[in-house]
């Protein structure tokens, strides 16, 4: 139930409904549940039977996510448990594969010459850093590296840093890059098993060799290598050619893309498919957010496995 933010009882603000998310995933990462149902109350969370009365100011949560309040509440506080209570609700082991891009109307992400930053607006900034403190590792490709130089931490709001990796098929990345070298959290450097190990890299960063495939790298093989660090909530940050593969290849859930109001005319695309594909591809988006200016569409892909 949504009210208009003017509406909403004082307990539950976007603030207090992200530390009650945090807390729901601290306590599924700390105690996997087969089949768990909360009660979600401004300071406090509570496992409860399934059928256990709501009380006012509660929001019902079962295991795949979804949610329910007896109290209304706005938009912003809705949008934050529809989008992120089913990552907070995986328990460990569980693979969730989530991909975001953010891109123009005309479908680019990017300028041709340039970095992604700032085409979309704070509000979508601020969902990815969310997505970020859930995950346990965040994914982007070399490109990105070269293009944008991302930390990949979480900054914009309270929350832990992923782990971060980067896919590099042939090893052709330096070391001077800031997620490489800051120590902040985490680096996996993946790059193909039949291609030399990176000598320019600090001593810090994980090389991992993955299986080639079709195009660049067996993307399943990736994941089940990070699986067996411990990873299995990921989230597949860019750029399109990466995301575009992950797709291509079966190995997304869920697929997020946010349009911002801005044309850019020429640049980089955002999803990219061979024509066979990209026609089996063609569906309404399941849900679609207001983010500021921006709209983010939300589909689940995890039918389109290979």
């Amino acid at each position: 139930m949504y009210l208009p933010a003017s509406g909403l009882p004082a307990a539950w603000d976007v603030d207090r409904a992200w530390a009650a998310i945090r807390a729901v995933d601290a306590d599924v990462r700390a105690h996997p549940p087969a089949a768990c149902v909360f009660d979600l109350a401004p300071d406090a969370l509570r496992r409860v039977l399934p059928g256990a009365p709501l009380r006012p100011d509660q929001v019902r949560i079962l295991p795949d996510g979804r949610w329910r309040s007896t109290t209304p509440l706005s938009e912003p506080v809705a949008q934050l448990f529809d989008l992120h209570l089913p990552l907070a609700c995986c328990p460990p082991g569980r693979r969730l594969v989530i991909a975001h891009l953010g891109q123009s109307l005309d479908g680019r992400i990017a300028p041709a010459e340039g970095c992604s930053a700032g085409l979309t607006g704070p509000q979508n900034y601020d969902h990815m850093h969310r997505l970020r403190a859930l995950v346990d590792a965040v994914v982007v490709g070399a490109a990105t590296v070269r293009a944008d130089d991302p930390q990949l931490t979480v900054r914009r709001v309270p929350g832990r840093h992923p782990a971060r990796v980067v896919i590099d098929t042939d090893a052709r990345l330096d070391g001077r890059f800031r997620m490489l070298a800051d120590g902040a959290a985490p680096v996996v450097y993946c790059r193909a098993n039949d291609t030399a190990p990176n000598p320019h890299l600090p001593a810090h960063v994980v090389q991992l060799a993955v299986r080639r495939g079709t195009g660049g790298l067996d993307l399943a093989d990736l994941l089940d290598a990070l699986a067996a660090l411990g990873w299995s909530r990921v989230l597949v940050e860019g750029g399109g050619v990466t995301v575009s593969r992950f797709l291509a290849q079966g190995c997304l859930d869920r697929l997020q893309i946010t349009v911002a109001p801005v044309l850019l005319g020429a640049g980089h695309l955002g999803i990219d498919l061979p024509e066979g594909l990209s026609q089996a591809r063609r569906r309404p988006p399941e849900k679609r957010y207001l983010q500021g200016c921006d709209v983010l569409f939300d589909l689940d892909v995890s039918g389109e496995r290979a």
